[in-house]
């Protein structure tokens, strides 16, 4: 396990441990020497992935609406 860093430390020093865990490193945070928490890094969210579904749209889905359905839009 990592030398713990005490939380004032920390507070003090936040941006430069975000910067070390950013690299991979776990930090290990400290109160009264006794280990509370630990700052790791976060697993990257994979790409999501478009067109995984199977179906068919139509091609009357992208003509335009009849007058009759436009009104209820405006009205």
């Amino acid at each position: 396990m990592a030398q713990p860093i005490n939380v004032q430390d920390a507070k003090t020093h936040l941006s430069a441990l975000l910067a070390r865990v950013a690299a991979g490193e776990r930090i290990v945070l400290a109160r009264h020497g006794k280990p509370i928490a630990q700052l790791v890094p976060l697993e990257p969210k994979p790409k999501r992935q478009l067109g995984f579904m199977q179906g068919h749209v139509d091609s009357s889905f992208f003509e335009p609406l009849p007058e009759e359905e436009l009104n209820h839009w405006w009205a």
